[in-house]
């Protein structure tokens, strides 16, 4: 029997780490661990209803500035509090940062977390928290690469496993871009589907939508050959299966086979060929989202949703590289002149007019839109009016599907440094977003080795939820 210890702090799961090192000395003659977690799981057989059928994350890589976004301390130090002031909302005692209008016209539908933690102040390492919901070993460690033991399964990756795709789409895609370390090209541990197997991979697309010739990437056919041919060599392929049917029954080719039945979709311009399609929808709308990479990106996503993918990721997209700081959130330099000039503005752009529009479509109810970042920014300014990397504390901010509007959960200090009021943790974060979509945080997946984990080790904020 499991004990329960009021005096030991608790894990992120919810058991003590003296229950944890306790159930890791069971052996034979009692409970294995697995067996605990099947228990555990069958005492959750009543799932939660499923309040959101799609999920858009809108990932700020370098660092959503609390002070100028969600947590402005308009009393602090001009050294804390910034050169900008702060503005009233829809929500009644709830103010946001003055460069951001359109969120505070719309915060009657978004709950702000003002609270979120990661104490980590590494890109990589908080960003594996935050799309992970699990700590990296060791903290701050600066350019991360994925592999052992830093190897949980993605969100994107969990719901690859839990949820079939549809119409020739994969359940999770990533897009624009990848998360990288500093040389570009070596990703961030907590981008894949980790000890799940890479067939649970989220779809990573490099791509611009705002591009005039954009297409479904890699979807376009080669010179020379017809959608007639492709057809063609589709018949002969369905032939030769038939006559090789007990080589077309084993896992390896079934997985194949689902894999090339979507490239075939995109390719001959079937439903999920459709979603890429940006030429559908009016001039007001590709306005609205602003004519530039994450803009697009986003309006893709909500295509994507629309066709069926059950959670798209749109990493921000600088809409300058000449800019400082590489034109992103990173603001080691110049963060004022940043926030204001491009950054702040585009974000208060983009992401109301994701969240009006998929109102006004009738789909803000089924679909979450998490605003998120891997950690936040440095109270005071550095030697190069720059704000640098924190993970003591900093705002994300959760609309629709399912989640309460006119919400504020959690607070900071006082010069927003350290969490004060009801600290939220990434695992805590990601345990409401499966809620939302249905999946208890107890809900089991396997590893490639057949061992059963916990989709998450954390606490549903019920106090968001509607």
């Amino acid at each position: 029997m499991l004990k329960l210890y009021r005096s030991t702090p608790a894990l992120c799961d919810g058991y003590s780490r003296r229950e944890w090192m306790r159930l890791g000395g069971i052996s034979l003659g009692g409970l294995t661990l697995a067996q605990v977690l099947e228990q555990r799981s069958a005492r959750a057989e009543n799932q939660p209803p499923v309040r959101a059928k799609s999920v858009i994350v809108l990932f700020q890589s370098g660092g959503l500035p609390q002070h100028e976004t969600f947590d402005p301390k308009p009393d602090a130090p001009a050294e804390v509090r910034g050169e900008f002031g702060s503005i009233s909302t829809r929500t009644p005692g709830l103010i946001v940062g003055e460069l951001m209008p359109k969120t505070a016209a719309i915060t009657d539908r978004m709950a702000v977390i003002r609270s979120m933690v990661t104490g980590d102040n590494a890109h990589s390492t908080s960003g594996y928290q935050m799309m992970t919901g699990i700590q990296h070993s060791p903290l701050n460690r600066e350019n991360s690469l994925p592999g052992k033991p830093n190897d949980w399964p993605s969100a994107g990756g969990i719901v690859n496993a839990l949820r079939p795709s549809l119409h020739g789409l994969p359940s999770a895609i990533s897009l624009p871009m990848r998360f990288a370390n500093n040389n570009g090209q070596d990703p961030w541990p907590g981008t894949d589907a980790g000890f799940l197997g890479r067939k649970f991979d989220p779809w990573l697309l490099d791509c611009d939508p705002s591009d005039a010739n954009f297409t479904v990437p890699g979807g376009a056919l080669p010179e020379g050959l017809s959608i007639l041919n492709v057809n063609e060599r589709r018949s002969w392929l369905e032939q030769w299966n038939q006559r090789s049917t007990a080589f077309h029954q084993t896992n390896a080719v079934n997985q194949f086979n689902r894999y090339q039945q979507q490239a075939i979709d995109l390719v001959s311009g079937g439903a999920a060929r459709k979603a890429f399609d940006l030429s559908q929808e009016t001039d007001a709308t590709r306005e609205s989202y602003g004519r530039h990479r994450f803009g697009q990106s986003v309006l893709l996503a909500r295509r994507l949703i629309e066709a069926g993918v059950s959670l798209v990721q749109v990493q921000w997209a600088p809409v300058d590289k000449t800019k400082p700081n590489g034109g992103g959130w990173d603001t080691h330099e110049k963060h004022n002149e940043s926030i204001k000039g491009w950054l702040i503005p585009v974000l208060d752009q983009v992401y109301s007019a994701l969240v009006l529009d998929l109102e006004q479509r009738g789909l803000l109810d089924e679909t979450l839109v998490c605003l998120v970042t891997e950690f936040g920014h440095t109270p005071k300014f550095n030697a190069q009016a720059g704000r640098d990397h924190w993970g003591n504390v900093f705002s994300i901010a959760l609309a629709g599907g399912g989640i309460r509007g006119g919400v504020v959960y959690g607070s900071s200090d006082k010069h927003a440094a350290e969490a004060k009021d009801n600290p939220v943790r990434p695992c805590d974060y990601l345990a409401t977003v499966y809620h939302c979509m249905g999946f208890a945080p107890d809900t089991l997946v396997h590893d490639i080795e057949g061992r059963p984990l916990p989709i998450s080790r954390g606490r549903v904020l019920d106090e968001l939820l509607i």
